[in-house]
């Protein structure tokens, strides 16, 4: 009888007497019976929904309900769309995401996905703080960047679970968490870092939205792995603080 209201009585989807519109869904002949449906007769919400609201579209909800892994919040066209407790706010964990918001609480979100077929819309607050959804690109690249990619980053913003990150002066926008600040326990600290600081990382990924992920100790990793791969062997002798300070020179003079 609806799309969108499920196991509810149909005194309260319409009324005796009311005349409506429905669609021929089975005839049998032999029991001289014939199936109907209401919602058949009717746009598919999701399809509507779908075709007025392109991935990137900022659009605005109530908390339906909260779960344990993400918000619901309720749409325009009866329909109600999902962000998943990783695309709440960056820099906190997903759970303490979920604890920011509470149900009848009004919130702004992206559009990320629309699923007709499943019936499923996947929305991402976060993404709103720096630009919305990252657009284009081909498979494995973002906002201009590709995996396995080392970019120079400025740090636009310094939060207790790492930094917000950018590109270049207008490039990608994402996140480095505190546990890819670096190798050490010690340069795990995000206040070590200062708003418009530049420097070099790995691009190890990308979020549901596209954004891309960053670690200093990825990169960190990935040059200890080639300065050994080419200034040092299994038979030199030499220690690895040798072959770090050999790579560190040649890299100095270039």
């Amino acid at each position: 009888m609806s799309w969108t209201k499920k196991n509810v009585h149909p005194g309260k989807i319409v009324s005796t007497s009311q005349e409506v519109d429905v669609s021929v869904l089975e005839v049998d002949e032999e029991k001289r019976r014939i199936s109907l449906g209401l919602k058949q007769a009717q746009a598919n919400p999701w399809e509507a929904f779908a075709s007025t609201h392109p991935v990137g579209t900022e659009v605005e909800g109530e908390v339906k309900n909260a779960t344990e892994f993400g918000l619901f919040v309720g749409l325009d066209g009866d329909v109600d769309g999902m962000v998943h407790m990783s695309d709440i706010a960056w820099g906190v964990t997903g759970e303490e995401a979920l604890n920011l918001h509470r149900k009848g609480e009004m919130v702004k979100a992206v559009v990320l996905d629309v699923d007709v077929e499943k019936e499923r819309i996947s929305l991402g607050m976060k993404q709103l703080e720096r630009g919305g959804v990252a657009k284009g690109g081909t498979a494995g690249a973002a906002g201009g960047v590709n995996k396995n990619e080392t970019v120079t980053v400025t740090v636009l913003e310094v939060r207790d679970g790492g930094l917000e990150v950018q590109v270049g002066d207008d490039g990608a926008t994402g996140f480095i968490k505190r546990t890819d600040l670096g190798r050490d326990r010690d340069e795990q600290r995000p206040e070590r870092f200062q708003v418009g600081q530049k420097f070099d990382a790995l691009v190890i990924g990308f979020d549901r939205s596209k954004k891309p992920n960053f670690s200093i100790k990825a990169l960190q990793i990935a040059e200890e792995k080639q300065a050994v791969a080419q200034y040092g062997s299994s038979d030199s002798g030499a220690s690895l603080g040798d072959i770090l300070g050999e790579a560190l020179k040649n890299k100095a003079k270039d």
